[in-house]
C-alpha cells in the first residue's frame, strides 16, 4: 500500500513538471545555485526548489519583480513568476555568498 502511494505522488509530480514544462528549475544545494544566470521570457515563472541539508530565504529586491519566499525548508519548492523586463539579482537572505541572476525578456 505504501509503495502505490510513493508510485501515485511520484506520476503526479511528474505532471505537474509536465505541465509547467516554460518553467525553468533552479536547484539550491550546498549552499549555492544551480546556475549563475538564466534567461526567461516576461511572465514566465522559475521554481526554486531547495535540495539542500538547510533552509534558505531566496529574495529578490529587483524593482518591478519583488519577492520574498521566507524560510523555505529543504525538500520544499516554490514557483516565481518574473512580470517585468530586465535584470532581476536573486539573493539567499540566509546565505549572502548565493547569488544568481535573471534575465527577463520581452
Amino acid at each position: 500500500m505504501r509503495t502505490i502511494a510513493l508510485f501515485t505522488c511520484v506520476i503526479v509530480a511528474g505532471f505537474s513538471v509536465g505541465a509547467y514544462a516554460a518553467t525553468e528549475i533552479v536547484h539550491q544545494q550546498g549552499r549555492a545555485f544551480s546556475a549563475e544566470s538564466i534567461t526567461i521570457k516576461k511572465g514566465a515563472a522559475v521554481t526554486f526548489l531547495n535540495d539542500d541539508t538547510v533552509p534558505h530565504n531566496i529574495m529578490s529586491a529587483s524593482k518591478g519583480n519583488e519577492f520574498n519566499l521566507g524560510s523555505q525548508a529543504p525538500g520544499t519548492s516554490t514557483d516565481v513568476s518574473f512580470k517585468e523586463p530586465g535584470d532581476v539579482q536573486v539573493i539567499c537572505a540566509i546565505h549572502p555568498r548565493m547569488k544568481m541572476m535573471v534575465k527577463v525578456t520581452d
